[in-house]
């Protein structure tokens, strides 16, 4: 009768395994599109954020004016579309956030959150480190939803509401969606064998980004701004698109070239001191908590330990097979 009993749970695990790799790859597959549709969406949205001004020659030059209409109803739609990116994430039931996964992005928001109340010199700041390699373990959407959230919150915590918040959380989750597309050199098996060059490359990815952000919010206002004393450095209507960059490249170099430099720094060096531990960490918990549990047993059966065992391991699949079977 045991033997028996044995032998049915087998087949049964057999016959499941096989009809979740039939149901596995189209529904991971859809997650992954409808994902990439809305950091596509936010991306296209918010580039026409930073750009439109450029196309109303009309509107008010003064900073105190900048986007100031627009800013609430930008805010409003990068929230929506976020959380549109969690849920469609849970829903799936493989791939994607789990509930658990969803605890750690609070965890991880709330802490990065924090992080930017770090004082430093110029424009050091602490919370651009965790986005990268949140973004490098787990993906485009938890990176950018890490940064766009943790910018959010920090705001409502002390450091300030205003127009340009938006465009502050539009360019942090950047900085964490980009940060995916590192995650490939962690197929080399050089870099696998030696942590020490993987940080290296994240670490020169912070000082990348930690100029491209000051460069990048700069445009939320730049068009607004008129100098008659210094009229070569900023934008008036006409101007060419070349002429416009070059202006640009003039007001950038002057005025923010050397603030952005503490943040590049401060990214580098961050990740160059607490890279390793917390890569070994962010893996550590995507294997413990980042899974699916395909398989649902009869409540009227009972499997005996070695089959339950067996069974159970094979329906968990990390959150990222490529760092997880690596770390």
């Amino acid at each position: 009768m045991i033997h028996c009993t044995r032998r049915f749970h087998r087949v049964s695990a057999k016959r499941t395994r096989r009809r979740t790799r039939r149901t596995r790859r189209p529904r991971t597959t859809l997650t992954r599109a409808l994902n990439g549709a809305i950091l596509l969406l936010v991306s296209a949205i918010s580039v026409t954020a930073f750009l439109y001004p450029f196309f109303q020659p009309s509107a008010a030059r003064t900073v105190g004016m900048a986007h100031a209409q627009d800013a609430p109803l930008m805010f409003v739609v990068l929230i929506v579309l976020s959380l549109g990116a969690v849920l469609n994430s849970m829903i799936s039931t493989s791939g994607g956030l789990n509930s658990k996964m969803v605890a750690a992005l609070g965890i991880l928001t709330a802490v990065n959150a924090v992080l930017r109340a770090v004082p430093g010199p110029v424009g050091f700041s602490a919370m651009f480190a965790l986005p990268i390699l949140a973004g490098y373990c787990y993906g485009a959407t938890f990176g950018f939803l890490l940064g766009t959230l943790s910018l959010a919150v920090s705001a409502l915590l002390g450091a300030g509401i205003g127009p340009w918040l938006p465009y502050q959380m539009f360019t942090t989750g950047w900085i964490g969606l980009t940060s995916a597309w590192l995650s490939n050199v962690r197929r080399i098996a050089y870099i696998r064998s030696h942590p020490r060059f993987e940080v290296a490359i994240l670490s020169v990815w912070g000082l990348l980004w930690g100029m491209a952000f000051g460069f990048v919010m700069n445009i939320w206002f730049w068009p607004f701004v008129l100098s008659s004393a210094q009229a070569e450095m900023y934008w008036q209507p006409g101007v060419s698109a070349l002429e416009t960059l070059k202006r640009y490249l003039v007001f950038y170099g002057i005025t923010s070239s050397w603030w952005d430099a503490g943040r590049a720094g401060g990214n580098a060096l961050l990740i160059a001191l607490f890279g390793n531990p917390m890569l070994r960490l962010l893996r550590r918990f995507g294997k413990r908590f980042a899974f699916d549990a395909q398989t649902s047993l009869r409540n009227d059966t009972t499997i005996p330990n070695s089959t339950a065992s067996s069974t159970a391991q094979s329906t968990y699949t990390p959150c990222n097979p490529i760092h997880d079977s690596n770390a």
